[in-house]
Order: C-alpha cells, then sequence, then structure tokens
C-alpha cells in the first residue's frame, strides 16, 4: 500500500491548527513536532502535550494502516492474485541487498585497494619508513610554496614601485590612458605568473600522489614475500634554494599568548552512563589543523602520527569550523592555505572537495526554493547548514564540519532553538552515526574575540552551549552508534583568565563529573 496522509487536528483552551502527517511516518517525532512549532508560532511549554497527543494520533493511524494492508494482502491470497514467483523475487533482491553471503561478488576498487594495504602497513613497523617518505615529500611541497610566495610578492613590489613612479609622474608624460594600460598589464602579469607556480606546484602534487601509492602497494607486496622495507627514495627531493622558510608556517598573532586548558570525566545517561572526557581549551583553532614544521625541516614531527593511525579506523577526530553563507570563501582561506601545504595522498585535494559541494549544494538549494524553512529563492546556506571535508595531512583531526553561521551570534539574546545551536545537534549526531568518537566545538559559537564579548556575554553563551550539548549527547546515546568519548570545547586564544577559570568552574556544575569517593 502506498503512504497515506492523514489530517492531525490539534486543539487546546489557547491554540488550534491542523497539519497533514504522512503515515507511517518515518522520520523524527520530536523534530515534526519542532516543525509545527515554529510555523504556528506556539509556545515551548505545549512542547509536551504537543508530542504525546501526536504520539496517540500516528501509533492509531499506523494500526489502521497495517490492518488494512493485512486485509488487502489476505484477500489477495484468497483470490490467488499473489505471484509466488514475484514475491521469490523479492526476497531474493532483499537478501541480497542485506546480506554479504548471498551479494553479487565485485572486484575492490583502487582506493578500498590502498586503503585496505595503508592501514595494514601503518600498523606494522613499516610506520616510520613511509612517515620518513611522507615528509620528504612535504618538504618539497613547503618550499615550493614559499618560493610561489617570494615570486608573487616580489612582482607585487616591481609592480608597486612602477605604478608608484607612473603617478609621479601623470603631470608630465604620463596620461591616464596609459596607467589604465599600466594596471591590466600587472594584472595580466600577476594572473599569469599565479596560474603558472600554481600549475607546477599541483603538478608536484598529484606526481608524488601517484609515487606514494604505488611505493605503498609495492613495499605491502615485498614485506609480505621477504619482510623487508623499501628504502624511500623519491625523485621529487627538494631542491636547496635561497628562499627563507619561516618557523611557523601559518598565522600565528597571537603565538605569545598563553594556552590555557583543563580536563575533566563525566558520566551521561539515565540508566546505562556512559564516560566521557571534556577538555575546555584556550588556543588558536588552526593550530589542531597545521602540522608545526621543525627549524631545519630535518625529521618528521609527531603531530601527524596519530592522525595516521586512525585514518582508516572508527575512532576518528572532528573539529566545527565556523564560517560563512558561500562554499570556500575567504573566511576560511587560512585552512585552506594549511590544506594546500603537503600533499593529500587519500583523499580529493580541499579545492576538488569543496568544488563538488559547492555544485550539490547550489542543485540542491535551486530544486528547493519553495521549502518551507528557507527564504524564496535563496540559493546561499543559511545559519545552522553545515558540510564536512575529510583530511589526512591535518595534525589533529580528520573531519572538517563547516558550519554557517551569521551576526546574530555576536548577540547576546540566543536560545536553544536558534539555527545554529540546532546546526550543532546535527553536527552531533552525523559524528555519532560515522565513527567521529573525538569532536572539537567552539564553546562561545565563535573562535575571535569581540568587543561585545564582556564576562556576562562569555558567561551567559557558554551556558547555554553546555547545557544544549549535554542534552545532545544525551539524545545521541539513545540513538546508537559511536560514543562521543573526547569532547573538546575551544576557546578563542588570548582570553583572560577570569573568563577561562568562569568556564572551568560552571562545567562541573552542568555536566556530572566523576569524582573519586575516598572510604576511611
Amino acid at each position: 500500500m502506498a503512504h497515506l496522509r492523514k489530517t492531525f487536528i490539534y486543539i487546546n483552551s489557547e491554540f488550534a491548527f491542523e497539519s497533514h502527517i504522512v503515515i507511517p511516518l518515518e522520520d523524527s517525532v520530536e523534530e515534526l513536532v519542532h516543525i509545527m512549532m515554529i510555523k504556528h508560532d506556539l509556545p515551548i511549554y505545549v512542547e509536551t502535550d504537543l508530542i504525546e497527543d501526536l504520539l496517540n494520533f500516528i501509533n492509531d493511524r499506523s494500526i489502521e494502516y497495517y490492518n488494512e494492508e493485512i486485509s488487502q494482502i489476505v484477500d489477495d491470497a484468497k483470490q490467488n492474485k499473489v505471484s509466488i514467483e514475484d514475491v521469490t523475487k523479492e526476497w531474493e533482491k532483499l537478501m541480497k541487498e542485506e546480506m554479504t553471503e548471498y551479494g553479487e561478488r565485485r572486484c575492490a576498487s583502487d582506493e578500498e585497494l590502498f586503503a585496505t594495504a595503508y592501514h595494514k602497513m601503518v600498523h606494522s613497523p613499516a610506520l616510520e619508513t613511509m612517515l620518513q617518505l611522507e615528509h620528504m615529500y612535504s618538504k618539497t611541497v613547503i618550499q615550493k610554496t614559499y618560493e610561489k610566495k617570494h615570486f608573487i610578492q616580489n612582482l607585487s613590489e616591481r609592480q608597486s614601485q612602477e605604478m608608484n613612479d607612473a603617478v609621479d609622474r601623470l603631470e608630465k608624460d604620463m596620461t591616464e590612458s596609459k596607467i589604465n594600460e599600466l594596471v591590466a598589464k600587472h594584472y595580466e602579469a600577476h594572473a599569469l605568473l599565479q596560474g603558472k607556480l600554481t600549475s607546477e606546484l599541483d603538478t608536484i602534487k598529484e606526481a608524488q600522489r601517484r609515487e606514494y601509492r604505488e611505493w605503498l602497494m609495492q613495499m605491502l607486496e615485498e614485506n609480505q614475500t621477504n619482510s623487508s622495507l623499501p628504502t624511500p627514495n623519491s625523485p621529487l627531493a627538494p631542491v636547496v634554494t635561497e628562499v627563507v622558510i619561516p618557523n611557523r608556517t601559518f598565522d600565528n598573532r597571537l603565538a605569545d599568548a598563553p594556552i590555557l586548558e583543563e580536563s575533566f570525566t563525566i558520566h551521561l545517561g539515565s540508566q546505562l552512563k556512559q564516560m566521557h572526557n571534556i577538555r575546555v581549551l584556550s588556543a588558536n583553532v588552526m593550530d589542531l589543523c597545521a602540522v608545526e614544521d621543525s627549524k631545519q625541516l630535518s625529521e618528521p614531527t609527531p603531530q601527524l602520527l596519530q592522525t595516521a593511525l586512525a585514518l582508516y579506523s572508527n575512532d576518528l577526530s572532528g573539529l566545527v569550523l565556523m564560517t560563512d553563507n558561500k562554499i570556500g570563501s575567504r573566511v576560511t582561506q587560512e585552512f585552506q592555505d594549511i590544506c594546500q601545504r603537503t600533499t593529500e595522498f587519500h583523499f580529493p585535494h580541499i579545492e576538488d572537495q569543496l568544488d563538488k559541494i559547492s555544485s550539490i549544494a547550489q542543485h540542491y538549494l535551486r530544486s528547493n526554493e519553495k521549502h518551507e524553512s528557507r527564504s524564496a529563492h535563496s540559493e546561499l546556506l543559511q545559519p545552522g547548514d553545515f558540510y564536512m571535508t575529510k583530511h589526512s595531512n591535518l595534525a589533529q583531526v580528520h573531519v572538517i564540519f563547516h558550519m554557517v553561521s551569521d551576526e546574530s551570534l555576536r548577540g547576546s539574546e540566543i536560545n536553544s532553538r536558534h539555527p545554529v545551536v540546532l546546526g550543532l545537534r546535527n553536527i552531533l549526531k552525523t559524528a555519532c552515526s560515522n565513527d567521529i568518537t573525538s569532536l572539537t566545538v567552539p564553546l562561545l559559537l565563535q573562535y575571535d574575540m569581540t568587543e561585545e564579548m564582556t564576562i556576562s556575554w562569555c558567561e551567559k553563551r557558554a551556558e547555554l552551549v553546555f547545557k544544549c550539548v549535554k542534552g545532545f549527547m544525551i539524545e545521541m546515546a539513545s540513538c546508537g552508534g559511536s560514543d562521543l568519548k573526547n569532547l573538546q570545547f575551544m576557546l578563542p586564544q588570548g582570553i583572560s583568565n577570569q573568563v577561562f577559570q568562569s568556564m572551568t568552574e560552571m562545567l562541573p556544575r552542568i555536566f556530572k563529573v566523576s569524582n573519586p569517593k575516598i572510604l576511611k
């Protein structure tokens, strides 16, 4: 039988409305109630009563639906309308789709073979050899990246000097038309150099990616044969140049600010309690992504070790990164630069991932312009929306949740129904459904300090996020999937000790912190 649309009527002393419900209902009743409350502008205190009435309505209509369906099946059987052959084919189809032993045999893809090989070798004595090769590759890319920046900077300085000289001669032998021609010439030269250097860098990365994969498969084969490891000997080794590489390769405006952190162990759950580790940290969020370079770049850093070991596992790490409503905008340019510093051997490069996400999002938004929850004809993401990118070349994370925010987060009047807070709930749900057991979220829903962030503002925002995340974690525990074992609340770098202390004192009051009992 096809799904049926039944009319649900809700009436109490103050409110009355009706809504069409699809029977049998496959969505969450709580989410459906939340949509109804927003659509009909209902107060929060009717939620419990509305959920109870809706559950009773759905149960009654579902029983009617299944009774009618069963009666129809029995009547068809009595009248010999049921084809045994069709039923057999349907069962055969379901068995093939659901059970591996009955499914169609197919060859593993190149990506699956590489993932299996990498996971096996990274958990073997070959790990050190693999890290050495990856480090050698990274030295090449870092060197070429700084050469690119160096050449572009030199060109910009020469063009600026040339333009200043031309403006000084404006009243002599230089005209406005000649200056416009000079501007066009400068723009063309800059774009040509940028494209040339970018193309060279992309070519090196693709060659490294191909060579690394071939080398790993060869290493696995030889290791299985004679238990020996080939020595890394890449033809793409870096060439020594006069370009000076700074110690840190990403923006570090607050390098001298102290890193504040404090950890807690909590138990959540009504009956079977789950243990979680919670950490409050004040630092630059990009420090979780960027791999720190050693001064001489002579040895691989240990930062990628844990990332590599957990890459193809059910123990992944995620990070919530706030962004605007344009995918791949300049708001996340620093993050994109960090991703481009080294070759991505396992997943598409960040530009390719963002291009694909943008294409899918635009197609979805155009096909859902009249969706009730979105502004008419909106082709931009809205606050609370998020998209994911996956990485193997970042320091401490595998998955980035890019969540859209807006200026409303700067205010102090947001509540648990704010789209970004609900977006955080969806992120936790997605994390638990996809083996992400460690997650970092911005405690104040932003990573930078602003003028309006007073002590009272920070305390109010932190209390809201703490309470909402606690509720979300309890909800996710009942939904199945992976447990969110490690949760990290990040505060902006440079926040005062007083505010940080206030946050850490608030957490034990909201979460149930495990304290040892001392027996005398």
